[in-house]
């Protein structure tokens, strides 16, 4: 059945369930994050855990596994459960509107962590200017390969808006350089076997590329795999984002550029912390929280290493 269709069903039938806090004065919130084995979320996930046992707040967990269905279904079981808010990073951010819509209709608010959707429901977005990190990036590289050369683009699933944002900035950048070229342009899911596959296919097609720019690190990590498969280390520079620790050993090591510290701990419990604000029936803005992120390289990563 179409994911959309199914959830306005749902929402048609009546499958709701109002949220309880004002009831019995427990809260609890629901969260989907996008991925249980990414490095990032499994950081994301800890920061909200803590935050949420600081706090004295249940905090309930349901598996996607970038998978938008499974994402959407289980968002539906949180609804039904009647937590009292949302705490949600979108797979696909088109899939999940009518999820948004569904919580609405239960007055259970929700908060978005990562990744946009553009929804009247969408009581926050807790996150970055992504076009801003993405021509952060894009700067660094076109000046660590001489302002010339072959770049290859490897971003993240097509159905995340954030992913679109950062190679958008990421490209903006590049377009000053007019002797640096993107030869070569992919979406691919967020993984270290779809940076590898891509990085090959990209070095196999532009033996002198002089770039990779990877969606996260997981896919920059693949990608260090085959430029070192193809005999380019040293030669082809390639940069990640999400400073998680294995990145982090790679930019040491020299194998990789740059990764882009987001903090995702601290990002999970903030998310977290407006999601139990808006639970309790207050306003949150970006203006009121802190999210820090820094550009690692080879000038700070001594900062980082544990």
């Amino acid at each position: 059945m179409n994911i959309a269709r199914s959830v306005l069903a749902a929402l048609a039938a009546g499958a709701l369930t109002a949220s309880a806090w004002a009831a019995d004065g427990k809260v609890t919130i629901g969260v989907s994050l996008a991925s249980d084995t990414n490095p990032f979320y499994i950081a994301v996930k800890d920061g909200i855990q803590k935050k949420a046992r600081e706090m004295g707040v249940d905090a309930v967990f349901v598996t996607a596994n970038e998978d938008a269905a499974r994402q959407i279904s289980g968002i539906q079981d949180l609804i039904a459960r009647g937590v009292d808010a949302l705490l949600v990073s979108p797979i696909d951010s088109a899939a999940v509107v009518p999820a948004y819509q569904m919580a609405g209709g239960a007055n259970i608010p929700v908060v978005s962590l990562v990744r946009f959707v553009n929804s009247p429901y969408q009581k926050l977005e807790v996150t970055f200017d992504w076009k801003e990190i993405g021509h952060k990036v894009g700067v660094r590289i076109g000046d660590e390969i001489g302002r010339k050369g072959k770049v290859a683009v490897i971003a993240g699933p097509v159905g995340a808006q954030l992913f679109r944002d950062l190679a958008a900035g990421f490209k903006s950048a590049i377009a000053a350089y007019p002797d640096i070229k993107i030869v070569y342009d992919k979406d691919v899911a967020l993984t270290r076997e779809a940076g590898l596959k891509s990085a090959e296919d990209a070095l196999s097609a532009h033996p002198d590329l002089a770039a990779i720019y990877g969606g996260n690190d997981e896919v920059a990590l693949g990608a260090v795999q085959a430029v070192a498969a193809a005999g380019r280390a040293g030669k082809t520079v390639v940069a990640g984002l999400n400073g998680v620790p294995p990145a982090i050993k790679a930019v040491k090591d020299g194998s990789l550029l740059l990764t882009y510290d987001l903090n995702p701990t601290g990002w999970g419990a903030a998310a977290f912390d407006a999601a139990v604000a808006y639970a309790r029936g207050k306003s949150v803005t970006l203006k009121d929280i802190n999210l820090p992120s820094t550009l690692v390289d080879r000038s700070n990563v001594d900062h980082y290493l544990k």
